[in-house]
């Protein structure tokens, strides 16, 4: 015969079942809830992930995912926007097949021969490492470089610079003298056109030919024999550092005129030249220290020279 306890038993003699904590009855022992199965205090093995969580974190898991939704959705129509945009400009501004003519035009009135000689390697790796170090893979210009310059347009703080290769030639040869942020989207424009049309010795050869050095010197030749008395192919790396350097801005890095700023100006190409790989740390830091060897109004045989 089976003898019943007290009231607070249960019919089978044992502990009576707790009251129901939470959300799942006959599960209620107390500090079984938590992250891990929607029972507050429960530590196991999914604590904290979300699997079946209840309360503040799916909200916050919801909102996050919203967020996430939001911002690829931005992303989106800011890619299809800008899409849109290229293929629209590339409609209104013109062919660039030209290109060469203007060039070839541009020098016979700076009297300076058209083409010079080819765009010596070491003269191509200074200009591409300091002024644009994606030259070889970018389609005409760089949308990260864009980027940052129209948010620099918007947020008041000016420009902030990038422009690639193709959008300095075609600023030199189709929009001269001209400045603003219309002006910039139809040299990125242009540049895109300049890519299709041109290969990127092309582009180097006209850029190097058209490009002004300071001191009155049009063209690489020119100024090659102007500062140093050799031939675009005799530059050292100081020397042809200096000169990709100039281009930027050439009155500024003019040798002869503010050398300081001319040789720390040759230390940037020179550093930029490392940072790309196009030479060690130790050997930028070697040519840094050879001597440039300026000659005021030198002059070589080369073709261009005067």
């Amino acid at each position: 015969m089976r003898l019943r306890g007290p009231a607070s038993e249960d019919r089978y003699g044992g502990v009576p079942d707790p009251p129901a904590v939470g959300g799942y009855p006959g599960h209620g022992y107390p500090g079984y809830e938590g992250a891990g199965y929607g029972y507050p205090g429960y530590g196991g093995p999914w604590a904290g992930t979300g699997q079946g969580a209840t309360g503040p974190y799916r909200v916050r898991r919801r909102h996050r995912f919203r967020w996430l939704r939001r911002t690829f959705g931005v992303i989106i129509a800011l890619v299809v926007l800008a899409s849109v945009s290229i293929a629209g400009l590339l409609l209104v501004i013109p062919s660039v097949r030209n290109a060469e003519s203007i060039a070839r035009g541009f020098d016979r009135a700076h009297h300076v021969v058209y083409p010079g000689p080819a765009v010596p390697p070491r003269f191509a790796g200074a200009l591409v490492a300091t002024e644009d170090h994606r030259f070889y893979t970018e389609p005409g210009f760089d949308p990260f470089a864009v980027a940052r310059i129209v948010a620099g347009k918007l947020t008041g703080r000016g420009d902030q610079g990038g422009a690639t290769l193709y959008q300095q030639l075609a600023k030199m040869l189709y929009t001269p003298g001209r400045s603003g942020l219309a002006v910039q989207a139809e040299q990125a424009g242009l540049g895109i056109k300049l890519d299709f049309a041109y290969s990127k010795a092309q582009i180097l050869q006209m850029y190097s030919d058209v490009a002004y050095f300071g001191n009155g010197y049009y063209g690489l030749n020119a100024a090659s024999c102007g500062y140093f008395s050799v031939t675009p192919a005799e530059l050292s790396w100081p020397q042809a550092a200096l000169l990709a350097g100039a281009v930027q801005a050439p009155s500024a890095y003019n040798p002869f005129t503010n050398y300081p700023a001319a040789r720390a100006r040759e230390s940037h190409v020179l550093s930029r030249l490392a940072a790309t790989g196009r030479l060690s740390p130790g050997q930028a830091q070697a040519a840094f220290g050879k001597p440039l060897r300026l000659t005021r109004n030198g002059r070589c045989t080369a073709q261009g020279a005067g």
